[in-house]
């Protein structure tokens, strides 16, 4: 992406984007039609399975008001007491928390380029998958990664944080 293409996009998308281009990563973020505030929505409209959406789920530390971004496969469910174990007692974010923390409104929170850097962990369940895609830090923005890329964008742990299939 060149400059011109980067002033066009929403703010949050232009801080993503220059965060892949810096870290040498080969996708730019992608400006889709309709919004993709959840899994399904950006699965459906990328055409892939809902597992291959890296999404990010924040919570509030209660120790020292920490944000905890966990980063789970579209088709699980963050165990928030594997989480607990982990970094220690967490609750719920709300839409302010995570703006204030992040940078982003919840729907389009991005795995990297975070206003403040939050304690992360990245769940094992998307390494079933070659490609996947995460928020670009808008409900309309997205793009494109492995889940190896993933370790190397965020520096953050691999580790079992949801809950078992259903069935």
């Amino acid at each position: 992406m060149c400059g011109a293409e980067l002033q066009s996009l929403p703010e949050g998308v232009q801080r993503v984007a220059r965060a892949l281009q810096d870290a040498g990563h080969p996708h730019s973020p992608v400006m889709l039609d309709d919004a993709a505030r959840t899994a399904q929505q950006a699965a459906d409209a990328l055409g892939i399975h809902v597992g291959q959406i890296a999404k990010s789920i924040i919570f509030r530390r209660k120790s020292d008001d920490a944000a905890v971004l966990v980063i789970a496969s579209g088709d699980r469910r963050v165990d928030e007491k594997k989480v607990d174990a982990i970094v220690g007692r967490t609750g719920r974010a709300d839409a302010e928390f995570v703006k204030a923390k992040t940078g982003f409104s919840i729907g389009g929170v991005s795995p990297i380029a975070h206003a403040q850097p939050p304690v992360t962990l990245i769940d094992r369940e998307l390494f079933r998958f070659e490609e996947i895609w995460a928020a670009a830090g808008h409900p309309h923005g997205v793009f494109r990664l492995r889940p190896q890329d993933l370790e190397k964008l965020t520096g953050a742990p691999v580790a079992d944080v949801v809950q078992a299939p259903a069935g």
